[in-house]
């Protein structure tokens, strides 16, 4: 049952048998994140890709100058990751946080290498799902440039309300790249 959510998000990517699901989930062990706790900070090694099953994350860097920088929420069925730090075993530049208790099935890097020997479907699927999210990101990327603020948080409150719903003003204002005073004008304004 604990696995249910990694399979149908992966049979949303490929077509796989279930006897290789069976084998996929394996190598996927769940953990309980607190609220508040941080799966990766900055400088250190992400040592694992993860499935959320339960909760809500927050992926962000910060600056220099001590301010935070959201690239992406991840809630139920989302993929958490640093693909750079997690593939290269670079220091990262994210920190990962909970926003509320949650629940992952996480997976290491030595065990998605060996799947990969084992089963060569799961290359497709992390292919595939890379594609995609290169394409999110590139969506998100014409937006932040082409697309006002309101436009912006109108897209973001709209596509994710559930997200959406979790989170302070000032995390969303940090996400849509604006002060979290120009979020309340915003939102004035809506």
């Amino acid at each position: 049952m604990l696995y249910q959510a990694l399979k149908k998000n992966i049979q949303k990517n490929i077509q796989i048998s279930d006897k290789d699901l069976n084998h996929i989930s394996r190598f996927f062990k769940p953990q309980h994140i607190k609220k508040k706790e941080f799966l990766l900070t900055q400088g250190s090694i992400f040592k694992y890709e993860g499935f959320v099953l339960e909760g809500c994350f927050r992926v962000f860097t910060i600056d220099k100058k001590g301010n935070e920088n959201t690239l992406y929420f991840a809630a139920k069925d989302w993929w958490l990751m640093d693909i750079d730090s997690f593939m290269n075993q670079t220091p990262s530049h994210l920190n990962i946080q909970a926003l509320e208790d949650s629940e992952v099935l996480l997976i290491n890097r030595t065990e998605k290498l060996a799947l990969y020997e084992a089963l060569p479907i799961v290359e497709k699927l992390f292919r595939v799902m890379s594609q995609k999210a290169l394409v999110s990101w590139q969506r998100r990327l014409i937006r932040n440039q082409c697309e006002t603020a309101k436009s912006r948080y109108l897209h973001f409150s709209n596509t994710y309300p559930t997200i959406a719903s979790k989170l302070t003003d000032k995390q969303i204002a940090s996400y849509l790249g604006i002060t979290h005073e120009f979020l309340s004008k915003i939102k004035k304004q809506s």
